[in-house]
């Protein structure tokens, strides 16, 4: 693809692109005031007093206090994090409940976890992707360090009862943290109303850089560092501190909560038209999740009889970017953890694919997948009656088109 090409994005679950205005916010940092914040004079410890203005903007999002959110490097050193100081502040609790369909950096924790002889309950969902809240609250037992459930699917979009289940965690006496990465800036946040112990975000799904993260830790919440170091964020959090990032992230967090309003209308819209399209104009198309509880910018659909990764590559022959809910590793293509756990076959869940769609979509964009989507799927599938191994499309050229 030459720079030319014009790119067509549909993973903004995966990663944003970065907003102008945040580009202009790091560039100070980057450029000006690039001293050591942790630094005794006044070049590197003035930096503070910027760190401190993005932390309260960050803060704002979610309606929380500044000293309750923390910096970290990502989402997933935030959901570490928080599990880790469940478990550490309260030794003789053994047992940590979250779900099956959970990011892998909740996944991959238990299985360490399990390694480490704690007890891990993984809640099935149903066929929907939603969550059953009675076996969550049988599920959480005297010895119940942390329940942990994620308020969006990364993959679905499917929302679960954040709240709902914080006021089961505080009738048993237990610890609850939620992943909000991929609600941030999508729906309205606030800590306050949700009653939560933890909550984490990233700013790479709000339009700001990849490398920087936040944990909300719920004042009077008792808290061990997961990363240890030199005292930075109050002792909570160790490390040098990336400043142009946090200043990003500041920055981002301000744009989200402005443009709550067109996430919820313009680019529901926009997903509702591109889903409408596809499950109207292509045969043996399916939806995968609730239809309703969901954000507002995220479609999985799985198409029968084809593999994720063929659509993907002729899709990207058009210049158009969208993932998978599948791992691609040592050269084969895995199901999706998530959609298996709601019961689809192997088929059905390797043939699925996610559309997210973000601020910078236009209808133009939208367009141009509707119109080459139903031809690439049928040429596959023409292919796949031909015992074809691979996309006909496969070393065709990008084609550059003009929106």
């Amino acid at each position: 693809m030459t720079s030319e090409s014009k790119i067509f994005y549909f993973d903004n679950n995966a990663t944003t692109r970065v907003a102008p205005e945040v580009v202009e916010a790091m560039l100070p940092f980057l450029k000006e005031f690039w001293g050591n914040p942790s630094s005794s004079y006044r070049f590197g410890h003035q930096l503070t007093k910027h760190i401190e203005a993005a932390r309260g903007k960050v803060a704002a999002l979610i309606n929380a206090e500044p000293r309750e959110v923390i910096f970290t490097s990502c989402g997933t050193e935030s959901n570490n994090s928080a599990i880790h100081a469940a478990l550490v502040t309260h030794p003789a609790k053994r047992h940590v409940v979250t779900t099956a369909v959970e990011h892998s950096a909740n996944i991959k924790f238990a299985d360490h976890l399990r390694k480490q002889h704690y007890e891990v309950t993984l809640l099935p969902v149903e066929s929907d992707g939603s969550l059953d809240i009675h076996l969550l609250e049988k599920s959480i037992r005297p010895d119940t360090a942390i329940v942990s459930v994620m308020w969006a699917n990364n993959e679905t979009g499917v929302i679960f009862p954040i709240e709902e289940i914080a006021a089961i965690c505080r009738s048993k006496g237990v610890l609850f943290h939620t992943d909000a990465v991929q609600v941030a800036g999508k729906l309205k946040i606030d800590v306050k109303d949700l009653d939560v112990d933890f909550l984490s975000l990233s700013a790479h799904k709000l339009h700001a850089p990849k490398g920087i993260g936040a944990l909300y830790i719920k004042h009077h919440t008792r808290f061990s560092p997961y990363v240890i170091g030199g005292g930075q964020e109050r002792g909570r959090r160790g490390g040098t501190e990336s400043v142009a990032d946090i200043a990003a992230f500041g920055c981002a967090a301000e744009l989200a909560a402005a443009n709550l309003k067109d996430e919820q209308t313009r680019v529901r819209a926009l997903r509702d038209r591109l889903e409408s399209a596809i499950l109207k104009n292509i045969p043996d198309t399916v939806r995968n999740g609730d239809r309703d509880a969901r954000l507002p910018n995220t479609s999985n659909i799985s198409f029968g009889g084809l593999e994720a990764g063929d659509i993907l590559k002729a899709l990207d022959h058009v210049g158009v970017c969208a993932s998978s809910g599948s791992a691609c590793t040592t050269g084969s293509l895995e199901p999706s953890h998530v959609l298996t756990a709601m019961g689809l076959s192997t088929a059905r869940a390797r043939g699925s694919i996610r559309f997210s769609l973000g601020k910078f979509n236009t209808d133009a964009e939208v367009e141009h997948l509707v119109k080459q989507l139903p031809e690439i799927i049928a040429e596959l599938r023409a292919a796949a009656a031909n015992g074809a191994k691979h996309s006909p499309r496969a070393g065709v050229e990008k084609e550059s088109a003009k929106v």
